[in-house]
């Protein structure tokens, strides 16, 4: 532990529960941090504290919606309580869309893909950033997606959302870089989450698999572990010199 950086830190983690977030939050701990993990499954959360607390890491969990600004004040607040402060914020919570082009996007589709994807990560920022500033520095690790880079990966809410936070990070690193914020995205390609388990193509629901063999070209689907390395990496001091960036772990689908 230690070789990172991350030794001792307080993390931020959120869609912890499972997948990606789940990932992150373990592997931020066998790096020796302290994680919040943030999620509005309350039993999913508590069982990535438990299995934190068996490896003798540490961590809490918060949960609620955190496009609640109520909610996001209190995940930031649990971090600076618990742990004396912020230094990484993770903003990795997200939902899949229906995967329908605009027309046939409905009003609560869109006003829930925006306000979990785009919403959320902007509260939890704000919220974030005054704790980090006067600490000296901080990074912000968002979760984009392959549907950030182009548009025929996802439906329109998802893809609009996904495009904002690529919006956000990049703003965050311009605006706040003479102040020790670094602001980073990965964008996962197809990975082995529970995340598009609503997903439904031609009227029947899809899981990974399927999705991946209808949106050509889209190469393997990753481990939720793959994307967690790279959060983790740039979180980083191994990526001090990394900031603006959205990195790719798509098994060269950005490339095609």
């Amino acid at each position: 532990m230690g070789a990172t950086g991350l030794s001792g830190k307080s993390v931020i983690v959120t869609g912890a529960a499972s997948g990606i977030g789940r990932a992150a939050a373990l592997r931020f701990a066998a790096e020796g941090a302290r994680v919040v993990v943030a999620d509005l499954n309350a039993e999913g959360a508590e069982s990535v504290v438990a299995a934190i607390g068996s490896a003798g890491g540490e961590a809490v969990a918060v949960t609620g919606d955190l496009s609640d600004r109520a909610v996001a004040d209190e995940v930031v607040a649990t971090a600076v309580g618990t742990f004396g402060g912020i230094d990484v914020l993770v903003n990795n919570a997200g939902v899949m869309d229906s995967m329908s082009a605009a027309a046939d996007v409905t009003d609560a589709e869109w006003e829930r893909v925006l306000r979990i994807n785009l919403t959320a990560p902007f509260l939890l920022t704000r919220a974030a950033l005054p704790h980090m500033i006067a600490a000296g520095g901080g990074a912000v690790v968002t979760t984009a997606s392959e549907a950030s880079l182009r548009g025929s990966a996802a439906g329109t809410a998802y893809t609009v959302s996904k495009h904002g936070v690529l919006g956000l990070t990049r703003s965050l690193a311009v605006m706040y870089r003479d102040q020790g914020i670094r602001a980073n995205a990965i964008a996962p390609g197809g990975t082995a989450t529970d995340i598009i388990a609503g997903v439904r193509i031609d009227g029947e629901a899809h899981g990974p698999a399927v999705l991946g063999r209808h949106v050509v070209s889209m190469g393997r689907i990753c481990e939720p572990e793959e994307q967690a390395a790279a959060i983790v990496y740039l979180a980083s001091d191994a990526a001090s010199g990394v900031n603006g960036v959205v990195l790719p772990v798509d098994d060269a689908w950005a490339a095609v």
